[in-house]
């Protein structure tokens, strides 16, 4: 009994997507708007995936950088440097994604 339910639900779910798959109505100006957001969509977890990519960089230098001062203490001057210039691409990686989304959508 449990089955027919699922399947008779599932059988009247599609027929109720269908119905607008259907319509022709303003059909060109649908799509149009469903490519603007289907394209915004994307930008945005483009976006995420960089911001991503660019917060685990930036946490794994900054581990690196702790790790390589604890280890040699002289040389954490250089090794703050060497940080902070990896740091600042890391980060304008991630700016020229943003850049990329703003002109693409």
């Amino acid at each position: 009994m449990r089955r027919i339910g699922l399947l008779l639900l599932t059988v009247l779910g599609i027929l109720v997507s269908a119905v607008p798959a259907l319509a022709q109505g303003e059909a060109a100006t649908a799509a149009a708007n469903s490519a603007v957001g289907t394209k915004a969509i994307a930008a945005g977890i483009g976006f995420a995936i960089a911001e991503f990519g660019g917060a685990i960089g930036q946490s794994r230098v900054a581990a690196a950088a702790c790790e390589g001062a604890a280890r040699n203490p002289g040389a954490s001057a250089r090794i703050q440097i060497l940080m902070i210039l990896g740091l600042a691409l890391i980060e304008s990686l991630v700016l020229f994604a943003l850049v990329i989304v703003f002109f693409k959508t």
